[in-house]
């Protein structure tokens, strides 16, 4: 596990897209799903890369160097999501290379960030998971996350999907 820096944009633009075209399969219309390309989103990861702390990437790396995974967190995003008592981060992203999927590639990413929230000194978490990619939910809940049935609209290649939140205690 190491620190993403902007050196490893183009290999998560690869994961992103990647992961979303075998993720969201049948959630997102195909046609938005086929029309991604990583170039597209290398200097998106940059500059998101490059932003100070809390925010951070945590990479599973291979002994190759390779990425295998990666785990976005940082301080909460949306005040409405905001514990009322707790200092509160986000799972903002997580994403494993699909040939590295079973590989615990993607647990290790996330304990990492799980790991890093609480460095930062946050109490509570949340993240945002489309509703209806059960195998995410099923990872996550299983990783301690509880549904919170708080849910909000989004809209991908014109089609409306709902996604949901989880939340945990951290520590």
């Amino acid at each position: 596990m190491r620190r993403g820096t902007e050196t490893d944009a183009e290999q998560m633009a690869k994961i992103n897209v990647d992961g979303w075209s075998t993720a969201y399969r049948g959630m997102i219309p195909d046609a938005y799903l086929d029309a991604m390309r990583a170039g597209d989103r290398v200097d998106r990861m940059r500059q998101r890369l490059a932003l100070p702390d809390p925010y951070a990437t945590l990479l599973a790396v291979g002994g190759d160097g390779a990425v295998g995974a990666y785990a976005t967190v940082t301080a909460v995003q949306d005040g409405d999501d905001e514990h009322p008592n707790l200092s509160t981060g986000e799972l903002a992203a997580l994403y494993a290379d699909p040939a590295w999927q079973g590989t615990g590639a993607g647990k290790a990413a996330h304990e990492a960030g799980i790991e890093y929230l609480v460095k930062q000194g946050f109490e509570h978490a949340v993240l945002w998971v489309l509703a209806d990619n059960a195998p995410s939910r099923r990872f996550y809940e299983t990783r301690g996350w509880t549904c919170d049935q708080v849910t909000k609209a989004d809209t991908f290649g014109g089609s409306s999907v709902t996604e949901i939140r989880y939340s945990r205690l951290l520590g």
